[in-house]
């Protein structure tokens, strides 16, 4: 690797996100605001940086986070599908509520940092070895002024981040990616280990609504005319 940027960019907000269900690998689009957030997301995103490649997990709702930076960045979007998210096996599509009625005591050692093994779920370390892979593949023939922008999940760019930085995968120091915001990271000099430095993280238009997770303020609603998406 000889120089450049990478940018890990979590996917736009989905109906599951808005139902605080865990999606995992279950396949599903995004939803109205979650497009909204693409599209707003893209756009800051693009006021800062010119990405060089575009590369998303190989899931829809990243897909179709990955497709809006495309369009308006004239990039085509490849697809990796070691980036990801996590595998939680039973869990997948419940709820906080609905693993903790069913398993309470994997629940709670979920909860604490442990691993919920028995139930079919990918381990972080798992997670942060296929994720880094992808990354370290992807990154190695970057040149200084390339952007390498990758479209993928929470729990799958926190285990990432983890490894890039040197950290345990059971490291719990990284808070959650929101919805359609990314991290930054730029190479060390030289030999220093480790090979990543963090110089941003759940970077994205915050500001471009009261509440992110609620879509467009009324006033941008009124202004355009619209309160849905076209899309």
């Amino acid at each position: 690797m000889s120089g450049g940027r990478l940018l890990l960019w979590r996917h736009a907000r989905t109906e599951y996100n808005a139902s605080a269900r865990l999606q995992g690998q279950v396949d599903i689009p995004l939803d109205d605001v979650g497009r909204w957030q693409a599209r707003t997301a893209a756009a800051a995103l693009l006021a800062r940086h010119t990405p060089t490649r575009i590369v998303s997990s190989d899931l829809g709702r990243a897909r179709q986070t990955a497709e809006a930076l495309g369009r308006m960045a004239d990039v085509a979007v490849e697809i990796e599908p070691r980036v990801r998210e996590r595998g939680f096996g039973e869990w997948e599509g419940l709820s906080g509520a609905e693993i903790a009625e069913r398993w309470p005591q994997d629940y709670a050692l979920w909860r604490a940092g442990g691993e919920p093994t028995r139930v079919g779920a990918e381990t972080r370390l798992q997670v942060a070895q296929r994720t880094a892979e992808a990354i370290a593949e992807l990154t190695g023939a970057m040149n200084r002024d390339d952007t390498l922008v990758v479209v993928s999940h929470g729990a799958a760019i926190s285990s990432a981040v983890a490894e890039l930085l040197g950290m345990p995968a059971q490291w719990r120091g990284i808070a959650g990616m929101h919805n359609a915001h990314w991290a930054e990271l730029v190479p060390s000099s030289g030999d220093v280990l480790p090979a990543w430095r963090l110089v941003g993280y759940n970077l994205g238009p915050t500001d471009a609504s009261a509440d992110w997770n609620a879509g467009p303020d009324r006033s941008e609603d009124e202004q355009s005319g619209s309160t849905r998406d076209p899309d």
